[in-house]
This record gives structure tokens, sequence and C-alpha cells, in this order.
């Protein structure tokens, strides 16, 4: 039984190690839901008032999907071009306008990702110096006022994002 165990032993450790090597802790700071439901919800509200049906959609640092919301008569596309714009936002940690703006040379090519769109409309969400996740909104007729949206939903929610721990 004693020789069977040392070899089985040996390869368990031989695997694991290098799993407890590569256990470094990372601690990264990300969205919450209540501030992701409430961004989105703010930009909906934003929007309503202005008369444009919307649909905002908040994703974390990582482009993981933490809120969406669609108002009652946006159409069904605008929850997957917000969702886009929210992701071209986490991948390039600019605006998605802004990037649309810089990468002309590649916009065609950038468009046939899956989940990222190139047009305006998504930002970044920032706390205490970290980015914590992005909001994108899609309904509105332009790209620029969709923008208006979301930057005024963060507007509202400036203090919670500013003292964020």
């Amino acid at each position: 039984m004693k020789k069977l165990l040392i070899p089985v032993v040996t390869i368990i450790f031989t695997f694991l190690s290098p799993l407890t090597i590569a256990g470094d802790v990372i601690t990264k700071r990300n969205i919450g839901m209540d501030l992701a439901r409430d961004l989105a919800n703010e930009a909906i509200s934003v929007c309503r008032k202005d008369g444009y049906n919307v649909s905002a959609v908040v994703v974390d640092r990582y482009g993981i999907l933490r809120a969406a919301l669609r108002d009652d008569t946006a159409t069904r596309f605008t929850l997957q071009i917000a969702e886009e714009k929210a992701n071209a936002v986490v991948l390039a940690g600019i605006p998605s306008g802004q990037f649309r703006d810089n990468r002309g040379d590649i916009r065609p090519e950038l468009n046939h990702i899956d989940d990222i769109i190139m047009m305006q409309g998504g930002l970044p969400i920032n706390a205490g110096g970290s980015r914590i996740g992005a909001i994108g909104v899609s309904g509105a007729p332009g790209g620029e006022k969709d923008e208006i949206c979301a930057a005024k939903a963060l507007d509202k929610m400036l203090e919670r994002l500013e003292f964020a721990e």
C-alpha cells in the first residue's frame, strides 16, 4: 500500500503545485449590482424626459453584464447595441465614440468582433480612481444623445462613485 501511495501523492502534488504557485492574490475593484441597476435606470429616466425610448446596459470591468434595462417601448435591439457599446469601452478604456473616432483605420474590422460595436453612446464608469465598468445607452436618435443620457446618469451618481469603497 505504501508503495502505491507515494507515487499517487507525488503525482497529485506535481499537478497541484503550479496552481498554488499561480495563486497570487489579485484584488480589483468592480461595480456592484445596486449601482449598476441605478445607473441603468437613471440613464433611461434621463432619456425618457427628453422623449427618447432607450435601453441602458452596465457591464463590469471585465465586460460581464451587471444590469440591463429596456424602456417600455424601446426595441429589443437597443439592448444588444447598448451592451456592445459598453463592451467597446471595456476594450478601449475610453468612451466608445472616442474609440470609434481614434480607430477609423480599423473600425470596419472592429465591428466584426463579437459583442463589440463601434458607435457613440458608451462611457467608462470610474470609482475612486479605478475603472469599475462601463455603461452603454442605445435608442435615442443619434449616439451623441445616447452618450448625453449616460453622462447625466453618471453625474447623478457622482457622489456614490467618488466615495465608493
